[in-house]
């Protein structure tokens, strides 16, 4: 009869293999949910030092001050790479280094490389050409500064060499991290006359942090190999 049938559906025991799957499943959701939460928390503990630093003017006496490039209009700086020359020229005074390191090669088609204009920027405001010198082949802040650790080396005769690094709040923390990969002992000095303010710098800081993030399980070497 279809009432006695019914019941006899509903009385009918859960199979032993639905069992075994449920709490499975449960094990695999409590899992999936630990690893979003702590991948989460990761991302937001590197996008808050990447706001920390980009706060903390570390200037001290260093083997070399750095500029990270930025981009050039046929041999001008962008208002974005004048920032951060700027701020050099603020810092020059204080004799916190003998030398400073422009950074930067050039797009195909371009002049003048994003070091050569930097370099006279910097000539015209006062600070020496002998004491500049020149990293104009590097593509991405990897590759700058890895050179950059080159010719600091053959400035010095040595290996273990400190640099303070200036560019724009929100790369300061990669370009230290980067600086400190390739065997410097690096410092930061955040501009503080960045164009890049308001939704555009909460953009580059979210931006950032996923490459800082990412860079400290890789290495940044090769975080830059994969996105280049």
């Amino acid at each position: 009869m279809p009432g006695a049938l019914t019941e006899q559906r509903d009385a009918a025991p859960t199979s032993p293999l639905v069992r075994r799957r449920t709490p499975r499943r449960r094990r695999i959701l409590f899992a999936g949910s630990l690893a979003i939460i702590l991948l989460l928390g990761y991302y937001l503990v590197s996008l808050f030092q990447v706001y920390a630093t980009g706060t903390d003017d570390q200037a001290r006496s260093v083997d070399a001050i750095v500029v990270m490039g930025a981009a050039q209009y046929d041999g001008r700086p962008s208002p974005q790479l004048a920032s951060r020359l700027d701020h050099v020229v603020e810092l020059w005074p204080h004799g916190l280094a003998t030398i400073v390191v422009v950074t930067g090669g050039n797009r195909p088609g371009d002049r003048f490389t994003e070091a050569e204009a930097s370099a006279t920027y910097l000539i015209e405001r006062g600070i020496p050409e002998a004491s500049i010198v020149l990293e104009d082949r590097g593509a991405t802040s990897f590759e700058s500064l890895e050179r950059v650790a080159g010719l600091v080396a053959e400035g010095t005769g040595s290996d273990d060499n400190s640099v303070l690094v200036v560019t724009d709040p929100y790369h300061s923390l990669r370009s230290r991290l980067i600086a400190e990969e390739v065997g410097m002992t690096a410092y930061v000095s955040p501009t503080n006359t960045s164009v890049v303010t308001g939704f555009r710098s909460l953009e580059r800081h979210i931006w950032e942090a996923g490459g800082v993030a990412i860079g400290r399980l890789l290495g940044f070497g090769r975080l830059s190999e994969l996105t280049d």
